[in-house]
């Protein structure tokens, strides 16, 4: 970054967003912005900015992670300090977006909370959204404003290109069905072949995998997703790989929630390995599974976008070098 960067751009972080915007800011060779978020004995929360934003191009980097409504409060008011103190442009990055499986009316009188969210963040003032492998794409529609929607295969295709002559025979498995389109790219691009575990459901809450179709006896076993809240589905998945004579099983994911008894499911001696990123801070949360864990960083790629969007380049360049959006 230039000093005219310096004097016109400003990236912050809000709680949940601290270590990824550093390490964006030191990929692109440019200082954190200086802002403190208070917490009132009520639980309230104050934003207050340590440096001028007037005419300047902001970015604030948060994901809405658990503590999710905490978070999302936090961003609205980062937004809105910043919009009040005359901030030129405001980007809102949120490597990982909350809400985002309540995208539609799954049966009556429910809300569709990722659409609320969405109208909260223009409304506080956001001028554009940069965000990362959303549940469902279409969510980008939700915005009244510019979306850039990133994905973080890119780096997991470099990690696992890199291990996999390590792996020995290897396959992409979809956990189920609806899996089925991720796991095909990931196979396709790593030059594997695709297995897809085929459930029955049997009444309201009973589900059984009856068939896997494809091959995996012999073999290391990937299964690639956005993200692990519970841990249910893979560690299920996992089981019965391992049942078909699977030799290893490595999960990998762009959002490490890790909800629940998620981290105690991963544990099990079934999964051999576990990739994730760092679009959701760790601080942590992941000890147990330190001796399995591996975590990649999408700092690089979120620095990147960030400078395009400051300079008015274009995003789908940073796309056709393999950094594409998720559609």
């Amino acid at each position: 970054m230039t000093a005219t960067d310096q004097d016109h751009l400003k990236i912050f972080a809000g709680t949940a967003g601290q270590s990824l915007a550093t390490a964006m800011c030191k990929h692109l060779d440019f200082p954190l912005g200086q802002a403190e978020t208070k917490v009132f004995p009520d639980g309230e929360l104050l934003v207050k900015l340590e440096e001028d934003v007037r005419g300047r191009d902001c970015f604030v980097v948060q994901s809405t992670s658990a503590p999710v409504n905490d978070s999302l409060v936090e961003l609205l008011v980062f937004i809105d300090c910043l919009r009040r103190a005359s901030a030129k442009r405001i980007t809102t990055v949120i490597p990982y977006f909350g809400y985002a499986r309540q995208d539609r009316k799954d049966e009556g009188r429910t809300p569709i909370t990722a659409k609320l969210v969405a109208n909260l963040i223009t409304s506080a003032g956001a001028d554009r959204v940069l965000c990362m492998d959303l549940h469902a794409a279409q969510i980008q529609g939700f915005f009244d404003l510019p979306v850039d929607h990133l994905t973080a295969s890119p780096v997991l295709l470099e990690h696992f290109r890199r291990i996999l002559p390590t792996l020995g025979p290897t396959a992409v498995l979809s956990p189920d069905v609806g899996n089925a389109k991720t796991a095909n790219m990931y196979a396709d691009q790593l030059g594997l072949d695709l297995a897809i575990i085929e459930k029955r459901r049997h009444g309201p809450t009973e589900v059984h995998a009856n068939n896997v179709i494809g091959d995996v006896n012999g073999r290391t076993v990937i299964m690639f997703d956005d993200m692990i809240t519970t841990g249910g589905t893979v560690t299920e998945a996992a089981r019965i790989a391992r049942d078909r004579g699977a030799t290893a099983v490595y999960v990998a994911c762009t959002h490490a929630v890790m909800a629940g008894l998620a981290v105690e499911r991963l544990s099990n001696p079934t999964i051999t390995g576990v990739v994730v990123t760092d679009t959701i801070s760790i601080h942590g949360r992941l000890d147990a599974l330190k001796d399995k864990l591996t975590v990649l960083s999408v700092a690089r790629m979120l620095g990147e976008a960030v400078h395009r969007i400051h300079h008015d380049l274009s995003i789908s360049a940073l796309f056709r070098e393999g950094m594409g959006p998720r559609r």
